[in-house]
């Protein structure tokens, strides 16, 4: 496709897709902040607590005991100890397998709860039920479970190259060379944020399918691949803001209240207040990505309806600007 080989139109679609997002949320208001954010609020205060209690190791013994098995697994898979890019990526994968672990069960009710409240509403325009919204939640309950063995799949796919690579360069004895070593760290740095990023993705998409056609499973996250194809680029641009809003936000919690309590030593009244701020902002913004993610879903899938039309029937130009105006 075009797109795929011009970022700009890329970046042009993914802007348009930004402000038809940031329209529909400002349209329906008061749904979104009122009830959809509160239900992911309990989600927002578990990841931002989760984040401050797990690396601790004098409250909990998850993390240490998680990193050090990573660090082993590393070490005995032959990866350099001395490669800076390996100490990092297990020190965050470390945070952010104790911290999944720990918010798993928030994960699994208010989040996909919340998910599904949101693609009811966009899906058939109208504010949804309690009921109507959790018709929903098994079958995008059975999607998440399947994009965590995903995002599993494509970590152990990004390993198991970067042992094949470090192990060649060992037999042909360019191990102990700092610049292969640089060079072979910061090519598996990419490599691992690329594939990891299109993963992401990919689930993401496949929650928004697994909710507009009420199915779910592994059958879901291939409809989802096909559906992205030749969007990658722009499913990226989509996807930057908001990891970087989401990003500052629990920078801004880390800064405001963890700080301010590891400082004064006590959690005070304006303390509380001011962390219950910044969860409910974090619950804003899940609520915005997915709404973004189901903009992005109705976008590719009349892309594709319209290229099908026009290459099987001679092209329909009044189907396409009718499904245009239905997208916007």
């Amino acid at each position: 496709m075009q797109e795929e080989h011009n970022p700009r139109i890329a970046m042009g679609k993914a802007t348009k897709i930004l402000r038809r997002s940031i329209h529909t949320f400002l349209q329906h208001y008061q749904h979104f902040t009122s009830i959809v954010a509160l239900i992911a609020f309990p989600f927002s205060v578990s990841v931002l607590i989760s984040q401050t209690i797990v690396p601790s190791s004098s409250t909990s013994s998850l993390f240490p005991t998680i990193h050090n098995r990573l660090q082993s697994l590393f070490d005995a898979a032959g990866f350099p100890p001395s490669s800076q890019f390996f100490t990092i990526l297990t020190q965050k994968l470390s945070q952010t397998i104790s911290s999944s672990i720990c918010t798993l069960p928030f994960t699994l009710t208010f989040l996909l709860i919340t998910k599904a409240s949101i693609i009811q509403a966009l899906n058939f325009h109208k504010n949804p039920s309690f009921s109507s919204a959790l018709s929903l939640y098994p079958s995008i309950l059975i999607t998440h479970l399947c994009n965590s063995l995903l995002i599993l799949s494509a970590n152990a796919t990004v390993f198991s190259l970067l042992f094949i690579a470090f192990n060649l360069l060992e037999r042909f004895g360019f191990s102990d060379s700092p610049k292969t070593l640089l060079f072979l760290s910061a090519s598996g740095a990419v490599l691992y944020s690329i594939v990891l990023a299109n993963a992401l993705i990919i689930c993401n998409m496949a929650l928004v399918l697994s909710g507009t056609e009420k199915s779910g499973g592994y059958l879901t996250i291939l409809k989802a691949c096909l559906v992205i194809r030749g969007r990658t680029s722009t499913a990226l641009f989509l996807a930057l803001p908001v990891s970087l809003g989401l990003a500052a936000i629990e920078a801004l919690f880390q800064y405001r209240v963890v700080r301010a309590y590891h400082f004064e030593g006590k959690l005070g009244s304006s303390m509380v207040l001011e962390g219950v701020f910044i969860a409910y902002l974090y619950s804003i913004l899940v609520v915005l990505d997915t709404i973004v993610s189901f903009k992005f879903f109705k976008s590719c899938k009349t892309s594709s309806w319209v290229e099908y039309t026009d290459e099987e029937s001679g092209g329909y130009t009044n189907l396409k600007t009718a499904l245009m105006k239905e997208v916007s």
